[in-house]
């Protein structure tokens, strides 16, 4: 009897244990490359890649002259959206063309834009504001066939490509947004279009949520309720394995992680991402390259009164090849180049 209970639990196990493993959600390591997308007088900020039909790899940057606003502050005022090419993920990279310009007034300063492939479309989406106003921060999503940026706006858009604006019904987590919507990013799961969006609200800081539409141009409506519990900046959300994934920076020192480095989260429905399951991901730029050569470069964010030259990884935004992550582009505040603003940095990612 002994011998034939240890043969039902062998039996047990050698079916389960292969079924466990592949059920493991997955995790990543970083292999830093080198810097991605660098202008000479310009800041460059988040950097979104796509493979093209011509099977090079297009960036769509954020940047703008790092003269024209003292510390920071182009990148609500003054910002465009510039497109890069190169012949492979690792770069180098080409400037093409200003693909959306900044036309002031009511469509100011176009920034953050994050790139996709979709359904035989190209879609870009990125923020604007009003007059330099923050409070007036929303979404614009623009679709196009090529790469030849003759962009239009999607079909279930405003006029101007508006696809979200902060939620007026009270019942939405975000109506109370101090600082209006901003970092899209989408994906398709379960015939549903996810739009992941970002709001700061009051006594709850920057948190996510979603918006959704049966149809890729919309019109998008907003879940009620956010999908994360605790601060979260600058997510990238992937789908793989039936499992959807948020690459963010670390903005909560969450797991004892640095504030220049990232987390990954995971649900199982793009609607709720625990707290509990996120996972330390990339680390500050120093890791890689050495703190070294960072304190000898020009730190332009964080602002000087702050002591740190770790050189925060911030704005993830992977390049998807054969249906999973393999490249990472993020930006820094930090030059090691005289006469260049911040700048975008490429790294392989590796699923363990």
């Amino acid at each position: 009897m002994e011998i034939m209970m240890k043969m039902k639990t062998l039996l047990i196990c050698l079916f389960v244990l292969p079924i466990l493993a592949l059920a493991q959600p997955a995790g990543f390591d970083f292999e830093y490359v080198g810097p991605a997308v660098q202008t000479e007088g310009m800041h460059v900020w988040g950097s979104s890649p796509v493979i093209g039909p011509d099977g090079k790899v297009h960036v769509y940057v954020a940047r703008w002259p790092f003269d024209s606003q003292p510390n920071f502050n182009g990148w609500y005022k003054d910002c465009g959206i510039a497109h890069y090419v190169g012949d492979k993920p690792e770069g180098p990279f080409e400037f093409v063309r200003v693909a959306v310009a900044d036309q002031d007034g009511t469509f100011n300063a176009p920034h953050n834009p994050t790139i996709q492939h979709m359904d035989g479309k190209y879609v870009l989406c990125f923020i604007v504001n009003e007059n330099d106003k923050l409070k007036t921060q929303r979404i614009i999503m623009l679709v196009a066939d090529d790469l030849n940026d003759t962009w239009q706006p999607a079909a279930g858009a405003e006029e101007d490509g508006t696809i979200l604006r902060k939620s007026a019904d009270s019942n939405d987590w975000n109506h109370t947004a101090k600082l209006g919507v901003s970092n899209p990013s989408l994906i398709k799961f379960n015939g549903k279009y996810m739009l992941y969006i970002k709001s700061v609200i009051p006594k709850g800081g920057y948190t996510y949520g979603v918006a959704v539409s049966s149809k890729l141009e919309g019109p998008y409506k907003n879940h009620p309720k956010k999908v994360t519990d605790g601060g979260i900046e600058d997510a990238y959300a992937f789908t793989m394995d039936d499992t959807v994934y948020l690459l963010s920076r670390n903005f909560g020192h969450i797991k004892g992680g640095s504030h220049g480095g990232g987390l990954l989260w995971r649900s199982e429905d793009g609607f709720w991402f625990p707290k509990g399951d996120v996972e330390l991901s990339f680390k500050p730029l120093s890791h890689y390259v050495g703190t070294a050569a960072l304190k000898n470069g020009t730190k332009y964010r964080p602002p000087a009164k702050v002591k740190d030259y770790s050189g925060r990884l911030e704005r993830p935004q992977i390049l998807m090849i054969d249906g999973e992550p393999a490249y990472v582009y993020m930006a820094t505040g930090i030059s090691t180049r005289d006469g260049y603003g911040s700048c975008s940095h490429v790294f392989r990612m590796k699923k363990r």
